[in-house]
């Protein structure tokens, strides 16, 4: 009892000294092991604290305590059959309590085995004392969690007599009509399904769900079938925009124009902002891009000259904020189609007659993210967000801007707005969670090369995910008193498959290809650093280069000593109980210290500790298996990585990184002759398979002729011409730095991948190369700040401020 005692006080060490003290004096004593059991769960020793718990229970079967507690450790690790084995001993001890019937039946139904979950249920149901007309939200629940069970078992009849039976004593009466819908058309009764999804979209007629679902039950096959049923809805709700908006995806030629028509003038004049953005999923279609832009021009040019969308209109004249909205669409809509300068042309006279709208310099913004010049991106953005700084949005946007610019520092202020005074915002914002930001910060560090701070915020992440894992203990008990199965049931799920999350994905890539840099070039520690750098250095660049490390440590300490006194003074003022949580994390926060994290001894081997979830839960996705592959090209492992690539050619087979891999692959192959006589069959037999009898040059060839419109494929082609062939420099470099019409992937990412490829060494020493290819896509594109001259940035930055000035004095 002394060590329970002091590990609530944090003493760990003497906690199990004294454990073990007790259970040395009687190893016989069930509750020795309870208590052993309880500190190992506290240290998440969960395997561990199992084995403790069924030690107590050959002691005392029929503790409840210890059987409640190894259910919930049982249901953790998602041992099922454990976790229902437990469940039915303590269904047999407690019979009259609902925590015992509901969770012996929760355990059957995630073990899949519906039958017996849904007899338990209806059992267990029977002996609640409901009266029929009164709703109770438990028991409502409880009859929901039926019938999803009933649902999951493709039961669909028997789903729809339960919701029926029991449709007034169900608290959620939108849920019910939504059961009620899908499983008359699961069971093929259309008609009555028809009329269930329209009193549905009577309820929400902006709900997309229910015009698919009115689609099916009507059984509408031609167009004309299709408009008649949404202009009828239109008519009885004149307000939605769904009705208007669902069409214009599958009419087309003049029928679109004609809907397109009608859509855009009610939206332009009564000012709909995220008008854009509606529209955004039909730029997929050339035809339909060509009408809108049409129709919008037309407009933005009569609205000019007579204030009408046409010129041959009478009648009111259209208010002149009808024409700005009309120009800021424009902007949009040139962005998108990557004419940039246009677009910019569009957003400066708007911001001219208009300055005071947040969504123009919002918009401005984002053309200039898009053009390549984040700076410029950033400082508009944070023109937007100083004209209204209470808007978290707009601040959160403007942060990420700047960490895109790699403006760190500037981006914590930025966030500090919003988070708590008396510390730093790096430090809440890490509390909080706050995933979007630490994924931003990661890639600014990566891209600043400062490996060990994007690291530590890698392992940050990967914290918060593992926290998040360990919160959903709370639940395990909470869930079956308050009846939200169906919420705990998601929530389990969701919990199983947590690590496919984008963040996740984010920093495990992040973090991948760090590892992989510093196993390829390992840092040096400083004192090495030094030695070698005043071998290579003169006496007056040493000096110099000692002179500016200690500046730069001199400022590091003050910034230090000011952290340090703002933690003080935080301390101060906070309760006992959260000083001794931060006494309890100081000890991990040492352990994520940069320059500890990339002078890591086995980067690889850390690499592999992010790859494993990615493998089990985002192995639908090709960068999983790609990043896979370059692990276990360092390492050596053929098996491994043939693997990787076949998993990765599964995806698709065209990808272009995927190209590179195979190529690296084949040859490496062939240099070792020394593999084993049953390895060598496996690769030589799987490889046929992707080859197809081709050897490398060919293979190379047949992919550049396939690609030959697509930047971002004959990239890699020519690196791998050039791979393959060091005498074919010129060649592969002419493919790579391709600029005719053909091209169909002439973007800034892809034109910036390029003219890195020239400078990193790819295709060995080409900086004449580079130049042409850097003036080349300047003429291109001219405010992308990675294809300007030397020290133009900072001019153009300066036309862009006085600019700025002159737009505020009109």
């Amino acid at each position: 009892m002394k060590g329970l005692t002091l590990n609530c006080l944090g003493k760990r060490e003497e906690a199990y000294e004294f454990v073990r003290k007790g259970l040395r004096s009687d190893v016989r004593s069930h509750v020795c092991w309870h208590v052993y059991g309880l500190l190992q769960r506290s240290d998440k020793k969960y395997d561990e604290a199992i084995k403790c718990y069924r030690n107590a229970l050959k002691l005392d079967k029929d503790n409840l305590q210890i059987l409640r507690d190894l259910s919930l450790l049982q249901i953790q690790m998602r041992d099922l059959e454990g976790y229902r084995e437990t469940r039915y001993q303590l269904l047999q001890l407690r019979p009259t309590q609902r925590a015992s019937w509901i969770g012996y039946a929760i355990a059957y139904h995630l073990l899949k085995d519906y039958d017996m979950a849904l007899k338990l249920l209806e059992e267990f149901r029977q002996t609640q004392q409901v009266p029929p007309n009164k709703m109770d939200y438990e028991y409502s629940e409880l009859i929901l969690y039926q019938n999803q069970v009933m649902r999951e078992a493709d039961l669909f009849q028997e789903s729809l007599e339960h919701i029926e039976t029991y449709e007034k004593q169900i608290c959620d009466k939108l849920l019910v009509e939504e059961i009620k819908g899908e499983m008359l058309l699961k069971l093929g009764r259309l008609k009555e399904a028809s009329e269930v999804f329209k009193n549905l979209i009577d309820c929400n007629a902006e709900n997309w769900c229910y015009y698919e679902g009115l689609e099916k039950a009507l059984q509408l096959h031609s167009v004309d079938e299709r408009i008649q049923i949404y202009e009828e809805i239109s008519e009885q709700h004149p307000r939605a925009v769904s009705p208007r908006r669902l069409p214009l995806n599958f009419v087309s030629g003049k029928k679109f124009r004609e809907l397109m028509d009608k859509f855009l003038r009610l939206n332009f004049s009564k000012g709909c902002p995220p008008l854009f953005t509606t529209l955004k999923s039909l730029y997929c279609n050339t035809e339909k891009v060509s009408i809108i832009q049409e129709l919008v021009t037309n407009y933005e040019a009569s609205l000019k000259m007579n204030g009408f969308f046409s010129l041959y209109e009478n009648g009111e004249r259209e208010p002149p904020t009808t024409l700005l909205w009309v120009q800021y669409f424009l902007a949009q809509h040139f962005d998108k189609l990557g004419q940039y300068l246009l677009a910019l042309e569009y957003i400066n006279t708007v911001i001219a007659s208009t300055p005071t709208l947040i969504e123009l310099f919002y918009i401005k913004a984002k053309i200039y993210k898009h053009i390549g010049n984040l700076k410029e991106a950033a400082k508009w953005m944070d023109e937007a967000q100083s004209l209204d700084t209470a808007d978290r949005f707009i601040n959160s946007k403007c942060a990420k801007y700047m960490l895109r610019a790699n403006m760190i520092k500037e981006a914590e202020e930025m966030c500090s707005k919003f988070t708590r005074e008396g510390t730093s915002a790096m430090e809440n914002l890490n509390e909080m969670q706050c995933m979007w930001f630490e994924t931003e910060c990661i890639l600014a560090y990566q891209r600043l090369g400062r490996y060990g701070d994007a690291l530590k915020k890698c392992l940050e992440v990967e914290k918060h995910f593992f926290e998040i894992t360990e919160d959903q203990f709370d639940f395990h008990t909470y869930c079956m008193r308050k009846m939200t199965l169906r919420a705990y049931v998601d929530l389990l799920r969701l919990e199983d498959t947590l690590r496919r999350h984008t963040f996740y994905i984010k920093a495990a890539r992040s973090a991948i290809e760090i590892y992989l840099k510093l196993h390829d070039n390992p840092l040096t520690s400083e004192s090495k650093q030094q030695d070698i750098n005043s071998e290579i250095l003169s006496t007056k660049e040493l000096k110099k280069m000692l002179s500016k490390q200690r500046r730069a440590q001199k400022k590091a300490k003050l910034e230090e000593e000011k952290k340090h006194t703002e933690r003080e003074r935080q301390q101060k003022n906070q309760k006992k109980k959260r000083e001794e949580e931060e006494e309890g994390t100081s000890a991990c926060k040492e352990e994520l210290r940069p320059e500890k994290l990339e002078r890591v001894d086995n980067p690889l081997e850390e690499a592999i500790k992010f790859l494993i979830p990615l493998k089990s839960l985002a192995a639908d996705n090709i960068y999983t298996h790609l990043l896979a592959f370059e692990i276990y090209f360092r390492k050596g492992k053929f098996l491994l990585m043939l693997q990787s690539v076949k998993r990765a050619f599964a995806i698709d087979s065209n990808n272009a990184w995927l190209h590179e891999c195979l190529i690296k692959f084949s040859k490496s192959v062939s240099n070792h002759s020394n593999l084993p006589d049953i390895v060598s069959k496996v690769l030589a037999q799987e490889m046929k398979k992707i080859f197809v009898n081709k050897d490398l040059l060919s293979f190379n060839e047949d992919f550049l002729k396939y690609n030959a419109t697509s930047l971002q494929h004959l990239l890699s082609g020519a690196k791998m011409m050039y791979f393959l062939d060091k005498s074919r420099q010129e060649k592969a470099i002419a493919i790579a730095t391709r600029l005719d019409e053909t091209i169909k992937d002439k973007n800034v990412k892809t034109l910036i991948k390029v003219s890195e490829a020239l400078l990193d060494g790819s295709f060995g020493n080409c900086s004449s190369q580079y130049e042409e290819y850097r003036k080349a896509c300047h003429n291109l594109l001219p405010l992308t700040s990675a294809f300007q001259p030397a020290g133009t940035e900072a001019m153009l930055s300066q036309t862009a401020d006085h600019h700025q000035l002159l737009q505020r004095e009109v």
